[in-house]
């Protein structure tokens, strides 16, 4: 059992850290483990969760993403044929879970098959948050532009 934390003191004498907390919170709360997920890293930018979905149907399932969540939904549509069970062992009950995205993450495909439920993700970094290289010019014209600019600005008007 995780205690539970109360992070108001420190929301009232901090400034931008509402994400941060939001977080500590949510990670905080009590998780059921079902459905059971994995999370697999296929490189350097592509990532894979695959949730076990037995029971349901592809249409039983919703995946939502937004900004930096991404919510995988289940609610299973009333069964046709009402025998008797003598056991019940594969979990039918509605399902929620949400993941927690970094920045930079887009949702792509989802496949269904054998039970379980396939989303790929892609980190896509901006092209203004990537390094890039700056050349560096010893042209001896630009030299010569700029000391022109230098003596016009140092000239009386």
């Amino acid at each position: 059992m995780r205690p539970n934390f109360d992070f108001t003191p420190y929301r009232r004498s901090t400034v931008g850290f509402d994400r941060l907390f939001n977080l500590l919170e949510a990670g905080a709360r009590e998780d059921d483990g079902y459905p059971p997920f994995d999370i697999q890293r296929l490189d350097d930018d592509n990532f894979r969760i695959t949730v076990a979905v037995a029971g349901f149907k592809p249409e039983d399932i919703e995946i939502v993403a937004h900004q930096n969540l991404l919510s995988v939904t289940g609610k299973r549509a009333d069964d046709a044929d009402k025998g008797e069970y003598l056991h019940r062992g594969i979990a039918a009950r509605a399902f929620e879970r949400r993941f927690q995205l970094a920045d930079f993450i887009e949702v792509g495909n989802a496949n269904f098959e054998h039970g379980l439920l396939s989303i790929e993700l892609t980190r896509v970094v901006p092209e203004a948050m990537k390094p890039r290289r700056i050349e560096i010019g010893g042209n001896a014209s630009d030299s010569k532009r700029l000391g022109e600019v230098k003596e016009r600005a140092s000239e009386p008007a």
